[in-house]
């Protein structure tokens, strides 16, 4: 029979990995949807050769970089959201039934 010990030794190692990839992929979805909106108007600037375009593309790539931050800012609160209904962490329901046990009036 194998020892229940070495089975709390080998947790696993992939999920703190995938969960730092994903927030090392929240910087560098910013930068690269930057840096797509330059390419994009500094290509439409060459080819039309009209010069506000590179700024057009530069003001795509930025608000790209802006929803890409609040697609992981929701995501983050929904999970929040998930967590805080679990029992164990419904402090305000904990909240709740101290108050019940509160007989008189206080004066602060």
């Amino acid at each position: 029979m194998p020892n229940d010990t070495s089975k709390e030794e080998k947790k696993p190692r992939i999920k703190p990995i995938i969960e730092a990839a994903d927030s090392l992929s929240l910087g560098l979805s910013m930068v690269v949807a930057v840096l797509m909106g330059v390419g994009i108007g500094w290509t439409l600037r060459t080819l039309t050769g009209v010069y506000w375009l590179f700024w057009v593309g530069v003001a795509i790539g930025i608000a790209a970089a802006i929803l890409n931050v609040y697609k992981a800012y929701s995501k983050q609160y929904k999970e929040y959201e998930e967590l805080a209904k679990e029992p164990r962490y419904a402090i305000k329901k904990q909240l709740e039934d101290e108050d019940d046990e509160d007989y008189g009036e206080k004066n602060y």
